[in-house]
């Protein structure tokens, strides 16, 4: 039995599975706030772990090519590396200590961000999804299987331009480790096979602009060029 539609489906959005043919069909990104101490200090807030919050990407912010669209007109924008999490089962309501069973794999991605857009948007005290959702914001590389790799809890996270380093951290500094984000995002989301999290950025942040070779690395997942244009 088919079914007719009124217009044509947007197609899935996938990610290369690092040893598979296979692919991996994303459904939301989630992304956690100042969820590392020094970044928290250098957007200007206080680091003491606070309840966490996040925000949502749409599945047409991912880039999975390696090329970065810079979006014209927009004033600065800044490139934030972090680990993702990619969910191969989900629920609701999710015991902390289930959390972990629900993880496929992990991968990295960057977080753009249209820094102008984004401050200007906290300055009147409206919603700052355009600063973060935009189309191509989330620039992915493959996800390798936790089968392969285990669940990295520590590991160095980085990001070069051009062979120069801007961002430097460690898994081990997030405030808020990843079962206690997929617990926290259970109670308010039915988590589903294809959920990413994207679990925050290390110190360092700063402008791209075209041109620009971006590299990251996070020890144990592998690494990530993007080249901006």
């Amino acid at each position: 039995m088919t079914t007719d539609f009124v217009m044509a489906p947007q197609p899935a959005v996938t990610l290369a599975v690092e040893g598979s043919p296979a692919r991996f069909p994303t459904n939301r990104i989630f992304c956690i706030g100042r969820n590392y101490a020094a970044h928290a200090v250098e957007m200007g807030h206080d680091p003491n772990r606070e309840p966490p919050f996040f925000f949502l990407k749409p599945v047409s912010a991912l880039a999975t090519d390696g090329i970065f669209p810079f979006p014209a007109g927009v004033g600065e924008v800044h490139h934030e590396v972090e680990l993702v999490v990619a969910l191969g089962s989900g629920g609701k309501d999710i015991a902390l200590e289930a959390a972990m069973h629900c993880v496929f794999g992990y991968g990295i991605g960057l977080d753009m961000t249209l820094r102008d857009v984004q401050a200007e948007a906290k300055k009147l005290g409206r919603p700052w999804d355009v600063a973060k959702g935009f189309d191509g914001s989330a620039p992915c590389g493959a996800i390798v299987p936790a089968t392969r790799i285990g669940h990295p809890t520590k590991g160095e996270v980085s990001l070069s331009i051009d062979g120069m380093e801007r961002q430097r951290g460690n898994l081990d500094q997030m405030i808020w480790k990843v079962p206690e984000m997929i617990a926290a995002l259970s109670r308010s989301f039915q988590l589903n096979a294809g959920d990413l999290i994207m679990t925050g950025t290390p110190a360092g942040v700063g402008p791209v602009k075209p041109g620009d070779h971006l590299w990251a690395q996070i020890e144990g997942v592998g690494n990530l060029t993007v080249r901006v244009e």
